[in-house]
């Protein structure tokens, strides 16, 4: 018993060090910061890349060409090899809805040492070159923007100066109508925020880096200065390798929540959430067994131990069991209603987190598994099992 009261009391200090250290990670009051229009509108080239995507673009793609942007803007679309008609959709979609100038472009497979979404990335930046913009817009394709998106995301990066930020991104609302995504959809963006906290991002000096790469709004000069997308050209998790080249280059970050930017791709199942948490959570370990090893260690002792805890102490009568173990799991509790919030869901939800977490250690275990067993991180009909050679290629 001796043994349980100091992984309960383990646990209730790690909560207490995230409640009060952890750069108030479970806040969600950190948004666009206010900024006055510039006297110029800078011109603007949005990137999407799509493979596959038609399902999702009629709810996406009309919101990115009905931009109120007051200064130059249009949009390219890179098909990567889609087989389900991605540019007939949207071709059909920009005669019927009009708007920003759109230009579709398709490319094949990417060579040895990219993953297809910034192999496709590299040819929409290559497209905008000859529009000489001021900045890019990188967004999925399963991004729906609000109208005034665009121009409340340049007016935040502010105009030259100390104040500016080279990197603007906000992490779109995901959609939570199943009960599943209701589930893990809020526990995914607090686990993230838990590893990457909004304001040290923003914070200047700070060292840490993220982004959210379904919108991302970035200067051209810099993408330029950390040679983006080449230098992260094997990234699997490619916002947040995009954000630290991006500080590794001189440049300001900034990244909160948003508002009014949503993603439309349905995850209804638990199988849809699984694929899309375990395609990329190894790496994100980098792929190291030592790093899984004490990432699950971790996850028991600060998300499982508080209820097991709580459960046992009582059961055994030991205060000095349940009352850390109760007191932990309040803290982590109360953390979570913020985000619950957020995403207008009850919050009876909240005490369940240690479930969710239980989840997100089991699909991180089964990352490492496919990892190991050459099937990595699939999506969309390719495998990235680990980093393959970088080759240096002309610029198409």
């Amino acid at each position: 018993m001796s043994a349980i009261v100091w992984i309960a009391a383990v646990s209730l200090v790690a909560w207490l060090w995230l409640l009060l250290c952890q750069g108030f990670f479970w806040r969600t009051d950190v948004r666009l910061p206010p900024r006055e229009d510039p006297g110029r509108w800078p011109s603007v080239c949005v990137v999407v890349p799509a493979r596959d995507e038609a399902a999702v673009l009629p709810a996406s793609l009309p919101s990115l060409l009905a931009q109120d942007y007051p200064g130059p803007a249009e949009v390219f679309l890179v098909d990567d090899g889609s087989t389900d008609g991605t540019g007939e959709v949207a071709r059909a979609l920009a005669a019927e809805h009009g708007g920003l100038p759109l230009t579709i472009t398709s490319l094949g497979e990417p060579p040895a040492g990219w993953t297809g979404k910034l192999w496709a990335v590299r040819h929409g930046i290559a497209l905008t070159r000859a529009r000489e913009p001021e900045f890019l817009l990188l967004t999925d394709a399963d991004i729906a923007h609000a109208p005034d998106s665009l121009r409340t995301l340049v007016a935040a990066a502010g105009s030259d100066g100390s104040g500016r930020f080279d990197l603007v991104s906000q992490m779109a609302r995901l959609r939570v109508e199943s009960g599943w995504e209701r589930l893990v959809v809020p526990a995914f963006v607090y686990f993230f925020a838990q590893l990457y906290p909004f304001r040290r991002i923003g914070r200047a000096g700070s060292r840490t880096a993220a982004a959210a790469g379904g919108c991302v709004l970035l200067r051209a000069d810099v993408a330029e200065r950390a040679r983006i997308p080449d230098a992260i050209r094997h990234a699997v998790i490619d916002d947040v390798a995009l954000a630290r080249a991006v500080k590794g280059a001189g440049g300001r970050v900034w990244l909160g929540l948003a508002e009014r930017v949503d993603s439309v791709r349905p995850y209804p199942r638990l199988d849809d959430l699984w694929r899309m948490v375990s395609r990329s959570a190894y790496a994100q370990l980098r792929h190291s067994p030592a790093l899984l090893a004490g990432t699950v260690a971790g996850l028991a002792v600060v998300y499982l131990v508080p209820p097991v805890a709580l459960a046992v102490g009582l059961a055994a009568g030991n205060a000095a069991v349940a009352v850390p173990g109760g007191l932990a799991w309040l803290v982590m509790t109360g953390t979570y209603l913020p985000m619950l919030r957020y995403y207008g869901l009850p919050f009876r939800l909240a005490p369940l987190l240690p479930f969710t977490a239980f989840l997100y250690l089991l699909m991180t275990v089964d990352s490492a598994v496919r990892h190991y067993r050459g099937r990595g991180a699939a999506w969309k009909g390719r495998t990235y099992a680990r980093p393959a050679p970088v080759t240096d290629e002309p610029s198409p």
